[in-house]
């Protein structure tokens, strides 16, 4: 079956990465991104924003058999703007408006006029934003290796 919505200048590789960074951004960075939108467009609630439980899964070792770890709280909101584009946001926890900010940014990734604006604006930042904090838990996990040997006297066990 084939997905008859295009996704403008994009593959759905694209889409699942903006989507990634929309949901995984913490709310008061998106919710500042969003606040530099000159011209934010409007549109209309699909699916008002809702909160759910969903179950998440774990593997063994990160790569055995998988299980179920838990659930967690996550809120959900589609939109549609004016110029017919439909976005879909997800977010952990309650936080509605950053469910709905997501939806409204995933349609306007999806218009041709409205891309770029999103892009340099809202999922670009966004994105540097993840990564840097990525970086600097590395940096910080690596701070901390241990590096074990084992001297060998070259004696012999009585």
């Amino acid at each position: 079956m084939q997905n008859s919505q295009k996704v403008v200048g994009s593959n759905a590789l694209d889409r699942r990465q903006w989507l990634s960074v929309l949901a995984k951004a913490p709310a008061q960075e998106i919710k500042a991104a969003w606040a530099r939108l000159e011209c934010a467009p409007d549109g209309v609630e699909l699916r008002a924003p809702e909160t759910g439980m969903v179950m998440v899964r774990g593997r063994v070792g990160g790569a055995g058999s998988s299980f179920n770890l838990g659930e967690m709280t996550v809120t959900r909101c589609a939109m549609r703007l004016d110029s017919g584009e439909t976005g879909v946001g997800y977010a952990a926890g309650r936080d509605k408006e950053h469910a709905r900010i997501a939806a409204i940014v995933d349609a306007m990734m999806q218009s041709e006029n409205l891309r770029p604006l999103a892009e340099q604006t809202v999922v670009m930042p966004l994105a540097k934003a993840a990564l840097d904090r990525r970086s600097l838990a590395a940096r910080k996990t690596a701070s901390t290796k241990v590096e074990f040997f084992t001297l060998v006297t070259g004696r012999q066990p009585k």
